[in-house]
């Protein structure tokens, strides 16, 4: 028992507001089945070999299932860090996440948007695009097939950016209609120029060491296998399980 996860009391108070409402018998114990959701996915498990501790893995499943499609773990992560987040200062980036041949095996069926899987020099990927708040806790993601440009996600997050003074970004993000954007927005851009610029940029270097946060970001999100190794072929799984990780490793 000692070896396995549980949350606290604490932990599940946080959680709970988020839990969606219980329709006819009641649920089966919710710090179990989710501590159970939260050890497969961190150990890159297979649902049938989750410890019987947790009870059945059916039960298990179906409630990551359920709870998924219908965004529950999406809201956890937005909900908590609406309140908790450091907002004067944001930072957008991006990251490829293997795919696993389980998930990018057989074909799409016609009039489905797809598994947002590419492939790339790195081969099959998807691209996880990500903006955090000034301690490198992520506050949105958006994820894309692995040969989209950061640009794509970039205008994705746009809207979903905060009321801060500055976004710090690589220089893979240097485009006028960028900075344009965010200006547009009040938020002062401390991006460095690209090296094919004729007139070079001008930027806050020591405000930009910072963004080593993001990158910090991202490696502690890889420390769970079933986000460093995609095997989930549907996408909305994929994003849940990101969305879960970000909120157990960042919010809780």
């Amino acid at each position: 028992m000692s070896d396995l996860y549980w949350l606290t009391d604490e932990q599940m108070a946080r959680l709970e507001p988020y839990f969606p409402k219980s329709h006819g018998r009641p649920r089966v114990d919710d710090r179990r089945v989710l501590s159970g959701i939260i050890f497969v996915n961190r150990n890159g498990l297979r649902w049938r070999d989750a410890p019987r501790d947790y009870g059945p893995h059916k039960t298990l499943y179906n409630r990551w299932k359920r709870w998924g499609e219908a965004g529950v773990f999406a809201r956890m992560m937005e909900g908590l860090s609406s309140t908790g987040a450091d907002r004067k200062t944001v930072m957008i980036d991006a990251t490829y996440l293997k795919a696993h041949r389980t998930a990018s095996s057989l074909a799409v069926k016609k009039g489905n948007l797809g598994r947002l899987i590419g492939r790339t020099k790195g081969g099959m990927n998807t691209k996880l695009h990500a903006v955090t708040d000034a301690n490198g806790r992520p506050l949105s993601f958006f994820m894309t097939a692995g040969q989209i440009s950061d640009y794509i996600g970039a205008a994705a997050l746009l809207d979903e950016l905060p009321k801060a003074q500055w976004l710090l970004a690589d220089r893979g993000y240097d485009a006028d209609w960028f900075r344009e954007a965010l200006e547009e927005k009040g938020i002062k851009p401390c991006i460095p120029g690209r090296k094919s610029r004729n007139e070079p940029i001008r930027y806050d270097k020591r405000r930009y060491r910072r963004r080593s946060r993001i990158e910090i970001m991202f490696g502690r999100l890889k420390d769970w296998r079933r986000v460093a190794t995609r095997y989930d072929r549907c996408p909305t799984a994929f994003f849940s399980a990101i969305a879960l990780a970000a909120t157990v490793i960042f919010w809780l």
